[in-house]
């Protein structure tokens, strides 16, 4: 049993890798690499809420940021983008018609792999230290990080003539390594690497959670008081935290991006950043595993419903975020764990078996044959 456990985990992962690109059609694994890729932004806020008590609503700034960052790489690099003048149509639109500074460094591969985890690094550690060094927490933090995201989103939706505005980027007719990026092709690609990089993104949060950095944390998340007159400072922990789920979040968010077709401000809405955390209370916040489960439990279950009955998608999600609530405080994954599947069995009459001593049956024999 304790092999199987130990295995269930690559086991889950070679069937994600191999067998479902073989059972699925395009479609269903292309919706199925969208919901791998929102599991890294689910594993993010994980860290920084279910271990370090700082329930943040200003991910989708990091997440989007990182989506940015791959866009811009992909428009400047297909040809067919490219207007009359050399650089991306949509500025022709507004009468650019010099690239803006910005744009230049997004030319080179290598630029954008860094960019689109270390900006949204860069930004969530400018943004996080200051809230924590003012010793701003609480809903007070919450409040702040809504702010901040409404700051970027109205930027963002209003520069036309700089990241073309409420349009967005469109990636799915841009190109790389000479195909289309909306390819069956590269969408294989993608959904093999988000698949990839989840275990990545899992050892990561797994190292900041163990050992004294997660005491700490944990600590921060219980009573951040008592760390203080114990001598600890926990600024900058909160803040090497929030910097670490801001880089996953652009990852997320590049991986995303490049297999929905699009990037737009409606990835930093407020409705965007509370669904994610609603993906970590449905799954079980604290455990790592349990984001995953509910981030991808979730938007399958979305995707279901809405096409069905799209009208009632929101009804579900606040229905399902209530009982989670209520009744499985833990979330799924922690209510699994926490013997939630026998109770359910005793419910219906349904009793577990009952523990024995594993060796009293041999000693019992063993006494026999001496006697």
């Amino acid at each position: 049993m304790k092999i199987f456990r130990k295995l269930l985990p690559w086991i889950l992962l070679a069937t994600a890798f191999f067998i479902l690109p073989a059972i699925l059609s395009d479609f269903r694994l292309n919706l199925f690499g969208r919901y791998f890729s929102l599991a890294i932004t689910a594993l993010a806020i994980d860290l920084i809420w279910g271990y370090t008590g700082l329930l943040s609503l200003g991910q989708g700034i990091f997440f989007a940021l990182g989506g940015y960052a791959a866009a811009m790489y992909l428009t400047l690099n297909t040809e067919g983008e490219a207007g009359g003048n050399g650089i991306p149509k949509f500025f022709e639109n507004y009468g650019v018609d010099q690239l803006p500074f910005f744009w230049q460094p997004f030319w080179s591969p290598v630029f954008t792999l860094i960019a689109l985890w270390l900006i949204p690094a860069i930004i969530a550690g400018f943004v996080g230290y200051l809230i924590f060094r003012n010793r701003i927490k609480g809903v007070y933090f919450s409040i702040i990080t809504q702010a901040a995201l409404m700051v970027f989103f109205h930027f963002f939706n209003g520069q036309q003539k700089l990241i073309n505005g409420t349009n967005g980027l469109k990636t799915s007719t841009a190109e790389l390594f000479g195909q289309l990026v909306g390819s069956s092709d590269m969408q294989l690609l993608f959904y093999r690497l988000t698949v990839l990089l989840i275990p990545v993104a899992f050892l990561i949060c797994r190292y900041f959670t163990n050992g004294r950095f997660g005491d700490a944390l944990i600590a921060i998340r219980d009573d951040e008081q008592r760390l203080r007159f114990g001598g600890f400072n926990p600024v900058p922990f909160k803040t090497i935290v929030f910097v670490v789920a801001g880089a996953l979040c652009g990852v997320s968010g590049a991986l995303y991006t490049v297999q929905t077709g699009i990037v737009s401000p409606q990835f930093m809405t407020i409705s965007t950043s509370i669904e994610m955390v609603i993906w970590v209370a449905v799954g079980g916040r604290g455990t790592l595993v349990g984001p995953i489960i509910g981030a991808i439990l979730v938007n399958y279950l979305r995707s279901l419903v809405s096409e069905a009955l799209p009208e009632f998608w929101l009804f579900v999600q606040g229905g399902l975020f209530i009982f989670v609530v209520v009744l499985m405080p833990d979330g799924i994954y922690g209510w699994f764990t926490g013997g939630g599947f026998s109770r359910l069995l005793a419910a219906f009459g349904i009793a577990p078996m009952a523990r024995t001593y594993p060796q009293l049956d041999e000693e019992v024999a063993a006494l026999e044959d001496i006697s």
